[in-house]
C-alpha cells in the first residue's frame, strides 16, 4: 500500500512540474535562475535560523550551569558541615 501511495505521489509531482513548466511565463533559463536565487535565499535563511538556535541553546546551557552551581554550593557546604559534625561526634 505504501509503494502505491509513493508512486501516486511521484506521478502527481511529475504532472504538476510538467504543467507548471508548460504554463510558466518565463523562459527555461530565467526559471532556473529564479529557482537558484530562491534556493540561495532559503539556504541563507536556514543558516541564520540555525545560528540563532545555536546562540539560544548556548544561553540555555549557560543558565543551566549557573543554576546547577547555585544549588551545588550550598549542598557542598552542608556535606562538609555534616562531615565535620561526624568527626567531632566520633572524637
Amino acid at each position: 500500500m505504501d509503494k502505491e501511495r509513493f508512486s501516486a505521489f511521484l506521478l502527481g509531482l511529475s504532472v504538476g512540474v510538467g504543467i507548471s513548466l508548460l504554463v510558466a511565463p518565463k523562459s527555461g533559463r530565467e526559471t532556473r535562475a529564479s529557482i537558484r536565487d530562491k534556493a540561495g535565499e532559503g539556504t541563507d535563511y536556514l543558516r541564520q535560523g540555525g545560528a540563532k538556535v545555536k546562540l539560544t541553546a548556548a544561553a540555555w546551557v549557560d543558565k543551566g550551569k549557573e543554576a546547577l552551581n547555585r544549588k551545588k554550593d550550598p549542598l557542598t557546604e552542608a556535606v562538609e558541615s555534616d562531615k565535620q559534625a561526624y568527626r567531632e561526634a566520633v572524637i
